[in-house]
């Protein structure tokens, strides 16, 4: 799901009279309107579709069973799924294998699992509730959706292009966008003409700009021992608790940065039992900026931080020594739309016609890949609304979900036609 640096304050830009007269005239076609119909009649089994998907467990590295679900049911709404090598379904339109295409993605994983049927549930209200149900539930669900009504889509509204829908892997955390990364250097990459990537619930933004982020997992050992009879041997905990210290007081010592950046220690682990020295301790640390040498900074101070640490710790031992190491676990390239790009502007037009105000913004999403490259991506929401994305608490309510699908409809119309 988005998580945002920056929110512009800058809305829907207004769109020309050409792009402005072409939805209008899309929104009027037979086939559109008997889409826009379908998903309407089809609400229910949208959330149908919904309560089972977020109910087969998918967090990063162990998406196959829920990526096994999604391809049997493109298959039975009368698409070719595919599962590639690095585990994406991607599914094609009756047998057009050959594009060009406009893909239309959502990632298939998830921070948390259910470890239970009813984890995942819909309260009396008709929100649902449970680990997923907003990022990415929302977005695959919408998939499906459009996969259900792409039949009755205009003939015209294609020219030449087809579209292609991927239920990605490894968007979460340590998955470091893997799916992606391989969709996007693939044979069948040279074929792809946009990405439009739905990831999580809304309609209130577009991220058109991709926010870098590096992660860092640091690793410090020592002798361990009891904690009694070896009172005063060098401690791995101690010493990370140290190099955490020192980290995030040297970036208040420095004061509020020009670029804005972000920086959070998520993991702390170490030791085995209250009485035991702990033979290691590692820290797991996420650092994000727009600008990348400001990242680059950061990972210095990391290096210092930690060597400070590690020689406060063995100056003050009475036994043993600690030593550390720093190893980079992931690292998201940060990238724009390329000059000309007609992704945008769609959207603000489609956006004019169904009078949804949404800001342009900067996030790291699934379009972080595409989007570095130069390839024309963004990354926006399914409509309906959700919170809690990431903890037990998760919701999602499909009230709006039409709208969000209505609107991702009129944009693949005009991708393809262009």
């Amino acid at each position: 799901m988005p998580l945002p640096i920056e929110a512009s304050k800058k809305f829907n830009e207004k769109p020309d009279a050409r792009l402005r007269r072409a939805v209008d005239k899309l929104a009027s076609d037979q086939g559109v309107r008997q889409c826009v119909r379908h998903i309407h009649r089809n609400r229910q089994w949208t959330n149908e579709q919904h309560l089972q998907l977020c109910r087969v467990p998918a967090p990063t590295f162990f998406e196959e069973k829920r990526a096994e679900w999604m391809a049997a049911q493109f298959k039975g709404l009368g698409w070719d799924p595919r599962i590639d090598r690095a585990g994406n379904v991607v599914a094609y339109p009756d047998a057009n294998r050959e594009g060009p295409f406009v893909a239309l993605t959502a990632h298939l994983d998830t921070v948390l699992s259910p470890r239970h049927l009813e984890d995942v549930r819909i309260g009396p209200g008709g929100r649902f509730h449970g680990p997923g149900v907003s990022d990415n539930g929302a977005g695959l669900a919408a998939l499906l959706a459009i996969a259900s009504c792409w039949k009755e889509r205009p003939a015209a509204a294609e020219n030449g292009h087809s579209l292609l829908l991927v239920a990605n892997v490894g968007e979460e955390g340590e998955g470091n966008l893997s799916g992606m990364r391989f969709l996007c250097r693939s044979p069948l990459a040279s074929r792809i003409r946009s990405y439009l990537i739905l990831d999580g619930p809304g309609t209130e933004h577009i991220t058109c700009r991709a926010l870098a982020s590096r992660r860092f997992e640091v690793v410090i050992q020592g002798p361990g021992g009891h904690s009694w009879s070896d009172h005063g041997n060098a401690n791995p905990v101690h010493a990370i608790s140290r190099a955490i210290q020192f980290f995030t007081e040297a970036q208040f010592e420095n004061g509020p940065s020009q670029t804005r950046l972000s920086y959070n220690f998520g993991i702390i682990e170490g030791g085995v039992s209250v009485n035991s020295i702990p033979s290691s301790a590692r820290a797991k640390l996420d650092l994000r900026s727009e600008d990348a040498a400001c990242i680059e900074s950061l990972a210095c101070a990391l290096s210092t931080a930690v060597e400070r640490a590690i020689d406060v710790e063995n100056e003050r031992s009475a036994g043993g020594r600690v030593q550390g190491r720093i190893r980079e676990i992931g690292a998201r390239p940060g990238g724009r739309l390329p000059d000309g790009a007609r992704i945008l502007p769609y959207l603000h037009a489609v956006d004019a016609h169904l009078g949804i105000r949404a800001h342009v913004d900067c996030a790291s999403t699934d379009a972080n890949i595409p989007l570095s490259l130069g390839l024309e991506a963004v990354s926006i929401g399914a409509g309906g609304s959700g919170g809690g994305a990431h903890t037990p608490e998760e919701w999602f309510d499909p009230e709006g979900r039409e709208l969000g699908l209505q609107r991702v409809l009129l944009t693949l119309c005009l991708l393809l036609s262009a």
